[in-house]
């Protein structure tokens, strides 16, 4: 199992928003998709102080073949879809890639 790790950062005026976003509109998108073992996203959200938030993004998915069908060719990309984009203030530009090798117990 591989589990994808992005984050990304927006105003503090812009978080619910961005937080709408991806429960409404990106996460659904995900699923729709089809990808088979895909599983997530699971979103993670962080006041940092100030005036920024930062959201992280994980994702399970069988093989690296699965993470090509989500990602496209070399799987690291990130996928931001131009509305999130216009949210968000800062984000990697490519993923982190994770082999699980031992999984949790609970």
């Amino acid at each position: 199992m591989i589990v994808r790790i992005w984050h990304g950062w927006t105003s503090a005026h812009n978080a619910d928003a961005y937080q709408r976003l991806l429960d409404e509109e990106i996460g659904p998108g995900i699923a729709n998709r089809g990808i088979v073992g895909l599983r997530g996203p699971r979103v993670l959200r962080r006041d940092t102080g100030g005036d920024e938030v930062e959201f992280v993004t994980l994702m399970s998915f069988p093989d690296w073949a699965a993470v090509e069908a989500f990602a496209g060719p070399g799987g690291r990309t990130a996928v931001v879809p131009p509305a999130a984009r216009r949210l968000l203030s800062r984000f990697d530009a490519e993923s982190a890639h994770y082999e699980v090798v031992r999984p949790a117990d609970i």
